[in-house]
């Protein structure tokens, strides 16, 4: 579980819906998929206005309807440049009406942007009081952006930051992990099977993974998923439109990895010594 500054949990799984509802022959699957989920104890969905020019949020707003509100956690983000005074609350209530509910439980500032923090931070506040989200974070956010996000007035409301991060891509392991971790702030990993990763190949190739699996007994993409979900303060949001796909990903929520497992991982795939660029793609 994940522990928000705000002292609300959240849990360490959730699903992400990058390239969801952009194909209409496949929408009936995807929101299928969803409903899945949702029927199998998942209770957290990402989603973000960019999504499919706002398909991936209509698709969950049909996937969502007749359950109970209370029961999820909706998340969705905000570009950057619709995260001004003027335009922010504009862009939250178009999400909103894609979504068919009345408010968000997370509002991410999508990446940092040109508008000034202040600003933004501002924006959030005041949604927050209107009762159309009850919290916000950022994504995309690296070590500087944390620190100037900390000197505004409210910064220290983030709850949350959504970075990219695998077994193949620990950047993050280095600096912005161990300060968020400084900070109180959790971290959610989007991409955690390297869908969008230009490393995706060797996750899928690569022998060690393969044997952690084999002692296991499991997918190799519920490895990948595991090396996530076993550290702490941190959250995986596997995107899937394929219900095969989607049973599978779930199985990893409960399977535990050994450190004699982590080692053969951590050899194969080491986190690097110096920092490097955060990865978005």
């Amino acid at each position: 579980m994940l522990h928000l500054p705000n002292g609300e949990v959240y849990p360490n799984f959730g699903i992400g819906s990058w390239y969801l509802g952009e194909n209409t022959a496949r929408w009936e699957e995807e929101r299928d998929c969803i409903r899945y989920a949702i029927e199998n104890g998942v209770n957290l969905i990402d989603t973000a206005e960019m999504y499919g020019d706002g398909r991936a949020e209509s698709l969950i707003g049909q996937a969502i309807k007749g359950v109970e509100r209370d029961s999820l956690l909706i998340v969705s983000k905000v570009y950057p440049w619709n995260a001004s005074l003027e335009q922010m609350k504009k862009s939250c209530l178009a999400s909103l009406e894609r979504l068919g509910t009345d408010y968000l439980d997370m509002y991410l500032l999508h990446w940092p942007g040109n508008i000034p923090l202040e600003e933004t931070v501002q924006a959030f506040e005041d949604l927050k009081k209107e009762g159309l989200i009850r919290a916000w974070g950022v994504s995309n956010f690296d070590v500087e952006d944390m620190e100037a996000l900390e000197k505004v007035a409210d910064g220290d409301q983030c709850q949350i930051n959504q970075v990219l991060y695998h077994l193949a891509s620990r950047g993050i392991e280095y600096a912005l992990k161990p300060t968020l971790d400084r900070k109180g702030i959790p971290l959610m990993a989007y991409c955690p099977l390297g869908q969008a990763g230009r490393l995706k190949k060797d996750l899928l190739t690569d022998p060690s993974i393969q044997m952690v699996a084999d002692r296991h007994g499991v997918s190799r993409y519920q490895v990948l998923l595991a090396f996530i979900l076993n550290q702490e303060q941190m959250m995986a949001i596997p995107r899937t439109g394929n219900i095969e796909h989607m049973a599978d990903n779930l199985k990893a929520r409960e399977l535990r990895l050994s450190k004699e497992d982590y080692a053969l991982l951590d050899q194969a795939f080491p986190a690097p010594d110096h920092r490097v660029a955060l990865d978005t793609e």
